[in-house]
């Protein structure tokens, strides 16, 4: 492949900060590569609002990503969106399109011993029964779980990843896998493992959690590799942040998640 292609960004979009899980995932496994993650922050969050919808944002976003970045791949670093909207954008663009759900779900059936395992999303996510038909298509034996998280986003987007509200609002939504007793528990949307140490602490120390974000960078990696689209041997990736909402908060909120990498952040209004 030709190292003009090779030095083209891997795009990734989310409604807002949580994608960036995924980014840090893929910067340390990935460091030479460049990156452009597009923060779509005026109109999040995603999973409350309804299917049809959040496909049209995908398709905006994924048409702003080719148009101004040439990038040489799309990551859906969104659950909700992923969840409704990955079969139309592979079938948009001609470059490969990686969402979030089927990393995740493949890691969180490895981990479990008693076949009792759950999910937790937005709203969208789990309505959208994503999650739930490739769970009946890989595990068909397997007690697959789901429950809905409101509020959770709302959190991590304002910064309070660690507040009394969070841990009670977590212990309400959270009961009903409690009571299921799994042992595996996925977290359905790239916001969530900002709150992972309050979920841990209301599931239990013999529930393991898991992230799609280091799965999907493995992903990435693998798409790399069999498209011969790696760029090796050259210096550390430019990193670029987008933001369609406030740069300045997005620039604050995204260093404290992601580190150092998030700098200067680029506005884009719709």
């Amino acid at each position: 492949m030709t190292q003009d292609r090779c030095d083209r960004p891997i795009a990734m979009f989310d409604s807002g900060f949580g994608g960036l899980t995924v980014t840090r995932a893929v910067i340390d496994l990935l460091p030479e590569e460049n990156i452009v993650y597009f923060g779509d922050t005026a109109r999040y969050p995603y999973g409350s609002k309804g299917h049809d919808e959040v496909a049209t944002f995908a398709a905006q976003i994924t048409d702003l990503l080719i148009e101004k970045y040439d990038p040489k791949m799309i990551v859906v670093a969104c659950n909700t969106a992923a969840a409704v909207a990955l079969d139309d954008l592979e079938a948009r663009v001609d470059i490969p399109v990686i969402g979030v759900l089927r990393p995740g779900l493949e890691s969180l059936l490895k981990v479990t011993v008693n076949s009792r395992v759950g999910m937790i999303g937005t709203v969208g996510t789990v309505a959208s029964g994503a999650y739930q038909r490739l769970a009946s298509q890989a595990a068909p034996a397997v007690d697959f779980r789901c429950a809905a998280c409101p509020g959770f986003v709302e959190f991590v987007e304002r910064g309070e990843t660690g507040s009394d509200q969070v841990r009670v609002l977590a212990q309400r939504l959270l009961a009903p896998l409690v009571e299921a007793k799994i042992d595996g528990l996925l977290l359905g949307c790239t916001h969530y493992p900002f709150l992972a140490r309050t979920i841990a602490e209301v599931m239990g120390r013999d529930v393991v959690l898991v992230s799609s974000a280091d799965e999907t960078a493995f992903e990435v990696w693998r798409a790399l590799e069999a498209s011969d689209d790696r760029r090796v041997g050259a210096t550390r990736g430019v990193h670029r942040f987008v933001s369609s909402g406030d740069v300045l908060e997005f620039a604050r909120l995204g260093r404290d998640l992601l580190g150092p990498e998030l700098n200067d952040v680029e506005c884009h209004t719709w």
